[in-house]
């Protein structure tokens, strides 16, 4: 399989394309002009991880400090594209923490959208905050068009004690009649960590596990589905995709070189933290560039699946 890459000279808000798999397509520019400019229920499953309005620094190109009022309007209106580009019984995940999701789930209820899970996903450390209580987990919201069109509810393996090896729990002492496969899965997900472990990172910034993608389009997507994540970040929702052979739509406002390094297989050296969305600094390692303004670079993947 060919994948073309294409080198801008620098970041545009415009959209532009800028590389492309047999099975997706990575734009550089605002994530709201790509979306509007897409078809109504062009895509099966939105997975989205925007900036927390937390302060960050992303650089340049994104404010993370916003008035409250205008980052609520701000993803009001990515999340109304969104439902508008939501095939018929497609699924919307939206990964935040619980002070955004509040108002993001009541928003997505009043547009029509169905909700189906609020998954708190467990954060293993972190910071106590003065005069309130010590947070402790990822909000991710799972609301679909109407009758989810696919589902499928994973096991997880059997919990034990990571010293001993025996059971967490007695189940009443009906472990014996508990499915050999494991337990269903339930809306608090303590087995999967949120962000991948820094010495595996492509970028500087928090960057999803991989496992976490895995089984988001497990539960509600199936091969050859229509997956658009509009914060690419460091490419994880793609390479999934990739390797579980989901159609793909993605954009990035930011430094798209760390998404291109990691679908082409190239090194991306990261950058300690502070540096921006995507670790960009001096020492980092540039993929080729040929010509004036653009060069196009084919990778053979092999064995993936075109369109």
């Amino acid at each position: 399989m060919s994948v073309a890459v294409a080198f801008p000279e620098q970041a545009q808000l415009e959209p532009r394309l800028v590389l492309t798999t047999g099975l997706g397509h990575l734009y550089q520019g605002d994530c709201l002009d790509l979306m509007k400019s897409m078809d109504d229920d062009s895509v099966d499953l939105i997975f989205a991880d925007p900036p927390f309005n937390l302060g960050k620094i992303y650089g340049s190109h994104y404010d993370d400090s916003r008035a409250e009022e205008d980052y609520v309007a701000w993803s009001r209106e990515w999340i109304h594209e969104g439902a508008r580009l939501l095939s018929p019984g497609g699924a919307f995940f939206l990964y935040n923490i619980p002070r955004w999701n509040i108002l993001n789930g009541a928003y997505m209820t009043e547009i029509g959208l169905t909700f189906r899970h609020w998954i708190a996903i467990d954060i293993k450390f972190g910071l106590p905050i003065p005069g309130r209580l010590y947070p402790s987990h990822y909000s991710m919201l799972y609301f679909t068009k109407g009758k989810p069109r696919s589902f499928t509810r994973p096991r997880v393996p059997i919990p034990v004690c990571r010293h001993c090896g025996g059971d967490l729990k007695d189940y009443g002492g009906h472990r014996d009649k508990l499915n050999p496969e494991g337990l269903n899965l339930t809306d608090v997900w303590n087995d999967i960590p949120p962000v991948r472990h820094r010495t595996t990172k492509n970028r500087s910034a928090n960057e999803l596990s991989e496992k976490l993608l895995e089984r988001v389009l497990t539960i509600a997507s199936q091969e050859g589905d229509r997956v658009l994540d509009p914060f690419g970040g460091s490419g994880t929702t793609y390479a999934v995709s990739e390797r579980m052979h989901r159609h793909w739509t993605g954009v990035e406002m930011g430094d798209v070189e760390p998404i291109i390094s990691r679908l082409t297989g190239q090194e991306h050296t990261v950058d300690g933290p502070s540096r921006g969305d995507a670790g960009k600094g001096p020492h980092r390692v540039r993929l080729p560039r040929r010509g004036s303004n653009q060069e196009v670079l084919f990778v053979d993947f092999g064995g993936a699946r075109a369109n």
